[in-house]
């Protein structure tokens, strides 16, 4: 089986956030690390080279290949802030409410934390590490 290419390593959350060029980009990471801590209880781990993630989350592909991933997470990437969230119950009625973002499927784009409601993001993080944890 191929090695998964996406998985926790043992590199600096704070370095990897220091290191990011765009200063709205590194602050708003700031503010949603905060914001993930508070909400798992757990300390982040890089996941890879850009994701920040909490918790370990284990699945299985549609093939029967496992999987295991951050139950929630969240990359400072260029061009927005990736959140790794996945599905879980009401998740379209917060997407209405929240405001200026893209989604895919296992994806969450925000440009600047400011085009969105705060409160709206946090219960979408409560709501994915519940979801996640009821999971395992």
């Amino acid at each position: 089986m191929a090695e998964l290419k996406t998985k926790a390593t043992k590199a600096s959350v704070a370095k990897f956030i220091e290191s990011v060029a765009n200063t709205q980009r590194r602050a708003d990471a700031k503010t949603v690390l905060k914001l993930m801590r508070d909400v798992s209880g757990e300390k982040p781990t890089m996941w890879g080279p850009s994701i920040i993630g909490f918790g370990t989350h284990h699945y299985e592909y549609a093939n029967g290949k496992p999987g295991v991933m951050c139950r929630i997470g969240f990359s400072p990437r260029a061009t927005s802030l990736v959140f790794y969230l996945g599905e879980f119950a009401g998740r379209d009625k917060l997407l209405e409410k929240l405001g200026d973002c893209r989604v895919t499927p296992g994806c969450l784009y925000i440009k600047r934390l400011e085009l969105v409601d705060e409160k709206v993001l946090n219960a979408m993080v409560k709501k994915a590490w519940v979801h996640r944890k009821s999971e395992e």
